[in-house]
């Protein structure tokens, strides 16, 4: 779980996001003129009735009246017109901001190397570019700029009533102590209310990604009912944490109307004294009156905003959290050589996930250009790491690897992962056409190409037979589709970007016997001329491989060709004649 400070106002962070507002500095310099304008339009109608029932109802002047009632209605279409292009701006800076945060905040995430994906829950990234990015955006419309505004239409009420009758002034703020006392008590319960929420917000998305993901997991073993417990309980913390905030505010409201109450009836009792004396004049008690009500409306709604500002501070701490994290691959190289000749060349490499615990152990061997190598070996031998290492996915603890005899850091990394083309056995298919799946939205695959890389891969019969051809849309994960079919796609999407090196981990390993015979075609093809790394378990599919390497435990226990590994009768030997007896392969 992320930490954070709950610091309701924190300097450091506060800066960091306005520097987010700097291009749209315009847009918050007349945020901030027309806060500073509702603060001194909010006294200026009590003053005109005040004038008018003293100096035109009492004194029976109805022109007077007319003429001060027109005012009125002036400057009450005048605060309708700023509080609009108030609002209006605030929300617009707020959303402006959080557009180009959360766009920081995607590329940064996409940047990230794989090992912190291995520990972050997707569901919490999730909550923290869509909905803690929300509350960012309520510190322009809700928090920062209407708390300016609500103190200083504080101070300037309080100063037009102590103008006005200093003495009435202090009697009807004698509560004013209690209002304050009870605002900072709400404040502070209201903050670890709303980090309760934020985190059982987290839990739920966390929970709801994986499981609506993992949806066919839960019904093909009937764990319906007991998902529905888990989830139950995860959403009565959610609903419980809403509660005690929204319990808070069921306390708090009702002592400020106390309050509020208290400070209206001793305006009552000495102002009607006053004014028995003739010290004061009845529109003065009618002003203020109306002041008590806009000065306590403010200050009650300080502590709300208050509340908003903190909820974007820790929101913001959280999103800065992510953007703080050094978990990039470091990308030094500027190698982009016109043409990549494909040699690979692994020494001594160590790798571990975690600290020294290692996965690949002291791993040594060279492929030639144009040359086919292929792992074999049990789940957890280390060959998907050996493909992870080549891509920098991982960072390798000791040794080092090397792409036509030059150190893979020295390449730029988005030049050498272009010239690296991995299909995987559990093929991501995004919800969109078939076509922007291949070409991944890239302008320099024309369509031509798309389909011609479909014909040689003999993916092109069953893509136009589908609905819209090329523009199918496949939904999500690629939902539309059989797994053959998907793995073709990934084919074609390989081609298309015509990689200098090939990577085929367990490509044939879920599909059937006839899309397998179509899929060795397209391997075929696909391997002509490029360096290919094969990862398969059908040691069928690898026997025409040039080198083959035997891994165990992390470990590199045989290499050789096939024929060559069959007559050290080792590990090579027990795996061959174990799926010879139980598939049938032929000698």
């Amino acid at each position: 779980m992320t930490k954070v400070s709950g610091k309701a106002v924190d300097v450091n962070l506060l800066k960091r996001i306005l520097r987010y507002v700097k291009p749209y500095r315009s847009i918050f310099i007349w945020s901030v003129i027309l806060t500073v304008a509702l603060a001194i339009l909010a006294p200026i109608r009590p003053l005109i009735i005040e004038y008018t029932l003293d100096e035109f109802i009492l004194k029976d002047d109805s022109s007077g009246l007319l003429r001060m009632t027109l005012l009125m209605i002036l400057i009450l279409l005048v605060q309708t017109v700023v509080q609009y292009f108030h609002t209006f701006l605030t929300n617009t800076l707020g959303q402006s901001v959080i557009k180009d945060l959360r766009i920081n905040v995607f590329n940064h995430i996409s940047k990230l190397r794989l090992k912190y994906f291995d520990r972050t829950p997707i569901g919490q990234l999730i909550t923290r570019t869509v909905s803690d990015l929300e509350t960012i955006a309520d510190i322009f419309s809700e928090g920062m700029i209407q708390i300016i505004g609500d103190v200083l239409q504080v101070v300037a009420i309080i100063a037009v009533m102590a103008y006005t009758d200093w003495k009435l002034t202090l009697i009807v703020l004698v509560p004013m102590p209690f209002l304050i006392l009870a605002s900072y008590i709400f404040k502070e319960a209201i903050k670890s209310a709303f980090q309760d929420v934020r985190t059982q917000v987290s839990h739920l998305n966390t929970f709801l990604q994986e499981h609506i993901t993992g949806m066919s997991i839960i019904h093909y073993f009937a764990r319906e009912e007991q998902e529905m417990r888990k989830f139950k309980n995860i959403n009565a913390k959610h609903r419980d944490a809403h509660i005690r905030s929204n319990w808070y505010y069921s306390i708090f409201f009702p002592v400020v109307e106390i309050i509020s109450a208290l400070s209206i009836g001793l305006l009552v009792w000495y102002g009607s004294k006053s004014i028995l004396t003739n010290a004061i004049s009845p529109g003065v008690v009618v002003a203020f009156i109306m002041y008590i009500n806009m000065l306590f409306r403010p200050i009650r709604e300080l502590a709300d905003k208050f509340n908003t500002l903190q909820m974007g501070m820790v929101g913001a701490e959280r999103i800065f959290n992510v953007l703080d994290t050094r978990e990039e691959t470091e990308n030094k190289g500027t190698l982009q050589p016109a043409l990549l000749e494909g040699k690979i060349e692994f020494n001594h490499v160590w790798f571990a996930y975690n600290d020294d615990n290692w996965v690949l152990k002291d791993i040594s061997f060279m492929v030639e250009p144009g040359e086919t190598l292929a792992l074999v070996g049990a789940t957890g031998a280390g060959k998907s790491s050996t493909i992870n290492i080549l891509n920098r996915f991982y960072e390798i603890g000791k040794g080092s690897v090397k792409v036509d005899d030059r150190d893979i850091k020295d390449y730029e990394l988005g030049y050498l992962r272009s010239q690296i083309a991995t299909v995987l056995q559990d093929v991501f298919l995004f919800s969109e056409s078939i076509a922007n799946n291949i070409n991944l939205n890239n302008p320099d695959i024309t369509r031509e190409k798309l389909i011609a890389a479909a014909k040689d891969v003999g993916a092109h019969d069953f893509i136009e037979r589908l609905p819209g051809g090329y523009d199918y849309n496949v939904m999500e994960r690629g939902a539309t589709l059989s797994a053959g079919q998907a793995q073709l796609i990934s084919f074609i999407r390989a081609l298309v970007f015509n990689p200098r090196i090939l990577v085929l981990d367990e490509a044939t390993s879920s599909v059937d016997t006839e899309t397998e015979e179509l899929i060795q075609t397209a391997i075929n093809k696909l391997m002509q001329g490029r360096t290919s790394i094969v990862i398969a378990h059908r040691l069928s599919t690898i026997q025409k491989a040039d080198k083959i390497i035997v891994l165990d435990h992390g470990e590199i226990k045989e290499i050789g060709s096939h024929q060559e590994l069959l007559k050290l009768n080792g590990f090579y030997r027990r795996l061959y004649d174990l799926q010879f007896n139980s598939e049938g392969i032929g000698r």
